[in-house]
């Protein structure tokens, strides 16, 4: 598994932070199926909110983008979102009677609001590398959480969410996003990235979002 070569070293930087998150133990309660119920479906109707969110910030990198190759593969990123990733939540929701106009309605927990806000500011005060910092623990991380889950886990109630994430599909889009931000990153800071004076900051965007994503797992356990 191999997203690129930015994405290591921004792991690198948010140290403990990123296995805070990756193995948290809402991730291994999927993975073991000991999570309890409600706390997936609370964290299903959070994410659903989260995830529309999350496509106008995708939505935001189109317009900050300063090629055709950065802005398609954002837009691709948009309806890999909204057509692909979202409707795991929409159909696991309306098994248990939650139907969509409900998910939409939902109250947003104070972890979302920071998340989501969070990003959506990096996007705004800042260019297309902020926001990609801020956007990659999510799109990144749940690959290889998937990956993992489905390489170490059996039978599972939650398998449906392990196979989504492990999937081609996602798994694609987690390489193209990868290769978006490796060449993003040459564009604007050249080939050393870490020699430029920008690249602290980064790694402190990336590392934020990180914790604001451990704080969304919590989120869900507290149901």
């Amino acid at each position: 598994m191999s997203y690129g070569a930015i994405f290591p070293m921004w792991q690198a930087a948010a140290g403990k932070t990123w296995i805070e998150y990756t193995r948290h133990a809402f991730v291994e309660g999927l993975g073991d199926g000991t999570l309890p119920r409600e706390a997936f479906l609370r964290y299903l109707v959070q994410d659903y909110v989260f995830l529309i969110h999350f496509s106008r910030a995708w939505a935001l990198a189109v317009t900050k983008a300063e090629t055709p190759e950065e802005m398609r593969v954002c837009a691709a990123t948009v309806h890999a979102l909204l057509d692909v990733e979202l409707r795991l939540h929409i159909e696991t929701c309306a098994a248990e009677g939650i139907p969509e106009e409900q998910l939409f309605a939902a109250r947003e927990a104070p972890q979302n609001l920071a998340y989501t806000r969070y990003v959506l500011d990096a996007g705004h005060s800042g260019d297309f590398l902020d926001l990609m910092a801020a956007l990659a623990p999510c799109v990144l991380g749940y690959g290889e959480i998937g990956t993992r889950l489905a390489a170490e886990t059996g039978e599972t109630p939650y398998a449906d969410w392990i196979a989504t994430y492990a999937g081609a599909d996602y798994q694609r889009t987690c390489r193209e996003v990868g290769t978006l931000i490796d060449a993003a990153t040459a564009r604007r800071l050249g080939e050393a990235p870490q020699s430029s004076p920008r690249w602290p900051r980064l790694c402190a965007r990336f590392e934020v979002a990180t914790r604001l994503e451990v704080d969304f797992w919590g989120m869900g356990l507290s149901a």
